[in-house]
């Protein structure tokens, strides 16, 4: 059934916002005083998305809008909780540097940051504003992903009280993973987080990231995230998304990420929990001869929803990019997937390939795909595709004869089909977990624990 969603969508939020904007401790900067009021500005005009909404046709958000999640108090109460849910975060054998948030707010004291690199940055954006890279952050800080996105992000915007803000200078290397996680414990009411993500590397920086979501089981709560990643010239970054949030959370996240001359990403998305999640993966590659990639890897059973929209903007020539997106569907999950590239008129010898590829395992889960080319320049090298299907019985059996129980049989044909996103994982221990986490999907399909 078609969800229209209500016009008033910011009413709910009108009292927050005018608290925050009220407060003069909480207001940060003009540049956040500014970009609050653009998203609330927008939120009204645009509200949320609906399923009248091309975009947004076969996903109905109505459970989120009308739950009307508030942002949370302090989880003081719920120390234990977040403990628990930061150890069972925690991957075994990664040497990292960590930045923690609980309920969207940055907590200092559960951080890990000893010994990080010189001018390397890492911590809230309360900090990076008071810091030398003040000028910096409101330089870029909701310039590269608008609150006019969607009705989501202009929420975001519009709540914006902390975040994670990474800067890595000119020629810098981070000698060891960047963790972000952030951490959803139970408060009283359902509620909501707001964290905006900023990350600048600098030309011929080295950087790898790990973002990473859980919450507390049986917490009720949304999680709307938005993260700008700006990689300049020469430089290489690698991140990872585990998206693992409770059972019965909602989570939406929006990336936009600008890649400039001879620049490398590679973006690996993994998404596991949640009730009802919904990812836009933006790329635009915007100087020549560099290269980006969009990987992901979800895999859902019960009700569960994934929504992932993806757009790889080629803007110059001389570029590359790949992507390869796979879903693991059980039960009455749904599965959308839906990958565009667009090549702009100037962006000849573009190298572009797409695919996606989905495993049913049930004959009533189900898979909505739409990969998409628009292609306006004249000497391109660009593919698309994708495929649906079932766990092949005639694979079952032929392990079934060699001693393995038919059980067993299945989930290693689940992971064989997984394991072409799993090995791309270039961080050693968390290869391993994620190994874990898909070899024990078919006996715990929404409880991860790493």
């Amino acid at each position: 059934m078609t969800s229209v969603i209500e016009n008033n969508a910011a009413e709910p939020y009108a009292a927050y916002f005018a608290g925050l904007m009220s407060d003069p401790l909480a207001g940060l900067s003009h540049a956040i005083r500014n970009l609050r009021r653009e998203g609330f500005s927008r939120l009204e005009e645009m509200g949320f998305p609906s399923q009248e909404d091309e975009d947004w046709r076969f996903l109905n958000v109505s459970p989120i809008v009308r739950g009307r999640f508030l942002p949370p108090p302090p989880a003081a109460a719920h120390e234990g909780e977040v403990r628990a849910l930061l150890d069972s975060a925690a991957i075994a054998g990664l040497d990292s540097y960590r930045v923690v948030f609980v309920n969207g707010r940055f907590r200092k004291d559960l951080s890990s940051l000893a010994g990080l690199p010189k001018a390397v940055f890492a911590g809230s954006l309360a900090e990076a504003l008071a810091s030398p890279l003040q000028t910096r952050v409101e330089e870029h800080l909701g310039k590269h992903l608008a609150p006019k996105f969607n009705g989501f992000a202009a929420l975001n915007a519009a709540m914006i009280e902390d975040g994670a803000v990474i800067f890595v200078p000119r020629g810098g290397v981070l000698d060891k993973p960047l963790e972000l996680v952030f951490v959803s414990v139970p408060v009283e009411n359902p509620f909501s987080t707001h964290p905006r993500n900023l990350v600048l590397i600098e030309p011929t920086a080295q950087a790898s990231v790990i973002e990473t979501y859980i919450g507390e089981p049986g917490a009720a709560y949304f999680t709307n995230a938005a993260t700008e990643v700006l990689v300049s010239e020469g430089a290489r970054l690698s991140w990872y998304k585990v998206q693992r949030e409770a059972q019965g959370a909602y989570h939406v996240a929006a990336t936009q990420i600008v890649q400039e001359r001879d620049s490398t990403v590679a973006h690996l998305a993994l998404n596991f929990g949640g009730a009802i999640v919904r990812n836009d993966i933006n790329l635009y590659i915007g100087g020549e001869g560099a290269t980006g990639v969009l990987d992901g890897l979800y895999m859902i059973s019960g009700r569960q929803w994934c929504d992932t929209h993806t757009r790889i903007d080629h803007a110059k020539p001389n570029c590359e990019s790949h992507e390869l997106y796979k879903g693991i569907l059980d039960d009455n999950a749904r599965g959308v997937f839906n990958g565009r590239i667009y090549v702009h008129q100037d962006a000849q010898k573009t190298d572009a390939k797409q695919t996606n590829q989905t495993l049913l395992l049930s004959d009533t889960a189900q898979i909505n795909a739409n990969p998409q080319l628009e292609i306006f320049a004249d000497d391109v090298k660009c593919t698309h595709g994708a495929t649906i299907g079932q766990i092949d019985e005639d694979h079952v059996f032929y392990l079934q004869t060699r001693g393995i129980p038919k059980d067993e049989a299945k989930s290693l044909l689940t992971y064989a089909f997984a394991n072409d996103i799993v090995r791309r994982i270039a961080i050693d221990p968390l290869r391993v977990a994620v190994e874990k986490i898909v070899l024990a999907a078919r006996e715990a399909p929404t409880d991860f624990v790493i």
